[in-house]
């Protein structure tokens, strides 16, 4: 039976909500498909698994009380690296991956840094993409660090499955709450402990004193520390501390601290972790448990990464014909197989129209001439109907009949057609174990095409007119086996229409982490053109020095012998024709070195469908390692099946769409849709003028590392952490690009293009901050769009009361202030607004509460800001100031007259 429209639409919109796929679904009360993977660099170690398999079976048991016996681990796959010698009880995978693994297991890169954390850029409630532990982390005793491993999976696990956020903040690990007591970041505010300076340590013992004030901000110094008592009778929360052997719970609406100045809040507009929770799709199919046992204990198969093995399932058929389709996928399919897929892969070939046709069973890309084999099969003529469900068939079959498994192969799967078929297929698709990669070519392809790659997490990609697309789509399809210096890397990709007899310039530059393997092509429509490329040191290489192939299918390589030049390469392409003609370049290249860690850049939509008018957040993460790299241009390109294009300028400024700043997470919203069907997505990232750095801090998202406790009248210390000093914090980058397609998503319900309705309101403001000069307020955040975050606000709403709740329960009955000389700057600026809070008398210990609202010229007003508060008093003489680090939770304030700086989410 044929799926219907509505069918396929929630298969996309249920079974991959985001680009990364999950195997992970919840089947009563138990977790099946969770899938934790070994990275290939990590040495053998039998401990290793032991360990894992400890932690989650502890997790379950922590996880199942902590939801109030809603969920618990059923089954977990443990992905063994390829690297690994082979073993009777491991199997076969099937789709796991570890590219698209939920727990990665690998060394953090450099000597510091394992914290366990999660990766984790979307908004409140969305789910994240991996957790990282390392090998040290699982095979160390971390007990008096972060509490058990078990419970440091389930806080971790909170962040990737639900997207709720942490409770603590190094950064402002203090805040004044509304009782004019300095308070330790923290949820609940149950927690006690005391607030000291370490002034000399040796050995296990420390000298040290109480917190004194700082005389700009009024808070504790920046070297106070909040030391927890080792005895609490406070049971939350796991996202603050869930190292304290008393916490067994999330934050409810009735423990959960509003005024911590936290990213919870911040994202999660106040609400509680477990109010969060509770709304997940997990909670809203899995009511609690009877009884009470205690849950089954989880089962563990151990699966080891096999030799790639991927079959190309092209499309022949007749309408392949038009606009060059049958040209554009055999320069792409060439690129592939010469440029990006590994060596040592076995790669097969399929071609279908009405039938289909095996064309190669497997070969072994181990040189020249093995993929030249596959190449001089390449379909030179289109005809016929199109049977995707025929394509599938004979690519399982070629593969089986290569004496390998269809279960953890690849299919790629290129077709222009419609074919309304495909669901007779879904079965035989599921059964296989196999992942399927789609690639839609123009606007006519089968609508039901992503939910092949939905149902096996496989990426999805819409290609257009120009050649471009396809290539880009392939130089996506990399090894997910976690070895990055073995996957290629895309430096450049551009169409160029040329006007006859014309030249064009342009430059790439190649960085230090890349240059092996490096190859340079350019294709043409009509004619070859004149072609000159020249290196860093002046080597120039000609038309003549690049091969063209023996298909006629207008392309023409030069692979750089050697190692690639570091430094800016330069070319020049003539156009001999009379006419215009389109031209493409491409430049790909991999890692210096095995142990060279190239920067690479990623990218994906928050979602994989959106039906208007819900808007969508461009994500690119660029990184090296797992250090993210900042102060870039990263410009995301959108494509719509008409043609029309959207250039993205993408932010990594904390604001807007954007969760944290300088975490290597460039993000925005997109809402210029224009028309229905598929759109595609390619992000282009970019070094320019030694702006590049890498950021050596610590990760957000991460469990809590404890300094030391409070026990029997005495600080018990752990061991110190590396901590990264301030000026190692940065690391500098050269300039260098890199092109990612981000795959392709698909749009219902919007307007017919050209047509305009105002439907988005400006952004909300996250980052508002406040502080007296003198009797003067001065109020700074980030200014967000007319729409969301692009364009210019019309105007602003600014309230002020001196209650928190006021603010927060009634927004618009609060004081009005004057905003009539306040003109919104561009999106992404830097706003300062002073006034005169003239409602109020000022003097010592006057304390005020600011939100903000952004309204769109169609009177669309934005979402209250976050709530941000002044404190004006004057600390007293040193000899008056109270003793501080007491036993206590909180320490009074003496409210005497000083500007303090403080933004409360």
């Amino acid at each position: 039976m044929v799926l219907s429209l509505y069918a396929i639409l929630f298969l996309a919109l249920h079974l991959l909500p985001g680009m990364k796929s999950s195997m992970v679904h919840l089947n009563k009360n138990g977790y099946d498909g969770v899938v934790i993977a070994i990275n290939p660099s990590v040495p053998e170690d039998e401990k290793l698994i032991q360990n894992i398999k400890e932690m989650v079976t502890e997790a379950s048991t922590y996880l199942f009380h902590a939801t109030k016996r809603r969920v618990y681990f059923r089954n977990v796959s443990i992905l063994i690296p390829m690297t690994w010698k082979s073993k009777s009880e491991y199997l076969m995978p099937k789709q796991e991956s570890y590219d698209q693994a939920d727990v990665i297991v690998a060394n953090p890169y450099l000597k510091y840094g394992d914290d366990p954390y999660t990766l984790q850029y979307g908004q409140c409630g969305e789910k994240g993409k991996y957790i990282h532990f390392t090998p040290n982390f699982l095979l160390t005793n971390n007990l008096p660090i972060y509490g058990s491993r078990g419970r440091v999976f389930v806080h971790e696990w909170a962040h990737l499955r639900w997207g709720i956020f942490d409770e603590y903040n190094v950064d402002q690990p203090f805040y004044i709450s509304r009782r004019n007591t300095i308070e330790a970041t923290r949820c609940s505010t149950h927690i006690t402990g005391i607030n000291v300076v370490f002034k000399e340590c040796q050995g296990g013992s420390c000298i040290t004193r109480p917190c004194r004030r700082d005389s700009l901000t009024g808070l504790y110094e920046a070297k106070c520390t909040f030391i927890p008592e080792k005895s609490q009778t406070a049971k939350d929360s796991i996202m603050f501390m869930q190292s304290l052997s008393s916490v067994t719970e999330f934050c409810t609406a009735e423990t959960h601290n509003m005024e911590a100045p936290n990213l919870q809040n911040k994202m999660c507009n106040r609400r509680s972790t477990w109010d969060v929770i509770k709304d997940s799709d997990d909670f809203q199919n899995a009511p609690p448990m009877t009884g009470t046992d205690s849950p089954p204990r989880p089962t563990f198969s151990l699966l080891k990464s096999k030799q790639r093995v991927v079959c190309l399932v092209l499309d022949k058929s007749g309408s392949m014909d038009s606009e060059d389709r049958l040209f554009r996928m055999n320069q792409a399919v060439e690129l592939y197989l010469i440029q990006i897929i590994e060596k040592g892969s076995l790669v097969g070939m399929v071609t279908f129209e009405s039938y289909a046709t095996i064309q190669n069973y497997l070969t072994n890309i181990t040189d020249e001439n093995a993929y030249e084999k596959i190449t001089a099969n390449l379909p030179q003529a289109a005809d016929g109907g199109t049977s995707i469900c025929s394509g599938l068939s004979a690519g399982f079959q070629a593969i089986i009949q290569s004496n390998q498994s269809t279960s953890g192969s690849e299919i790629v799967l290129l077709t222009d057609g419609e074919d309304n078929q495909i669901s007779l297929c879904f079965e035989e698709v599921k059964q296989s174990g196999a992942t399927i990669h789609t690639i839609a070519l123009g606007p006519a392809a089968a609508k039901e095409l992503e939910t092949l790659s939905n149902m096996t997490g496989g990426h999805r990609f819409y290609a257009n007119k120009d050649i471009n697309g396809l290539t880009d789509a392939f130089s996506r399809i990399s090894s997910r086996s976690g070895s990055i210096t073995q996957q290629a890397i895309q430096l450049e990709s551009k169409s160029l229409t040329i006007t006859g007899k014309k030249w064009i310039n342009g430059t790439v530059p190649v960085d230090s982490t890349i240059g092996n393997d490096t190859f340079f092509v350019v294709t043409w429509t009509i004619q070859k053109p004149e072609i000159l490329l020249q290196d860093p040191k002046g080597t120039r290489y000609e038309t003549s020095d690049f091969k063209e192939d023996k298909l006629n299918i207008r392309s023409a390589r030069l692979r750089i012998p050697g190692i690639a030049e570091t430094g800016t390469w330069t070319y020049h392409l003539l156009n001999k024709q009379a006419k215009s003609q389109v031209l493409t370049v491409t430049m790909t290249t991999r890692a210096r070195s095995p142990t060279t860690l190239p920067v690479i850049a990623t990218a994906h939509m928050s979602q994989s469908t959106t039906h208007y008018p819900s808007p969508m957040i461009v994500y690119a993460q660029v990184s090296q390692g797992f250090l993210p790299v900042l102060g870039i241009n990263v410009t995301a390109i959108i494509e719509s099946e008409d043609g029309h294009q959207v250039i993205l300028e993408l932010w990594d400024n904390g604001a807007g769409a954007d969760t944290v700043k300088n975490d290597g997470i460039y993000s925005r919203y997109f809402t210029d849709f224009h028309g229905n069907g598929r759109y595609s997505l390619k992000v282009h990232a970019q070094a320019k003028k030694n702006t590049a750095r890498l950021s050596l801090r610590q990760k957000q998202n991460r469990a809590l590392y404890m300094p030391g406790y409070f026990e029997n009248g005495k600080i018990v210390l752990n061991p110190p952490r590396p901590d990264v000093s301030d000026d190692m914090a940065e690391a500098e980058v050269e300039d260098f690009s890199r092109l990612s397609s981000g795959g392709s998503f698909i749009v219902s319900g919007a307007p017919p293009a050209g047509s305009h309705t105002h439907v988005f309101p400006p952004g909300k403001i996250t980052d508002l901050e406040a502080k007296f000069k003198g009797d003067q307020i001065q109020l700074s955040w980030t200014a967000p769009g007319n729409v969301l975050d692009k364009g210019k606000a019309n105007s602003y709403i600014i309230r002020i009361s001196k209650h928190f709740q006021d603010l927060q329960e009634d927004f618009d009955n609060a004081t009005l202030v004057n905003t009539s000389s306040l003109t919104p700057k561009e999106a992404g600026s830097i706003e300062v607004f002073e006034f005169k809070p003239e409602p109020f008398k000022i003097e010592n210990g006057t304390k005020i509460y600011f939100a903000i609202q952004a309204i769109h010229e169609a009177n669309l007003t934005s979402e209250v800001s976050n709530i941000a508060q002044a404190i004006k008093f004057i600390p007293p003489q040193e000899s008056s100031v109270p003793a501080l680090g007491t036993k206590t939770s909180a320490t009074s304030l003496a409210i005497l007259g000083l500007a303090v700086v403080l933004s409360i989410f």
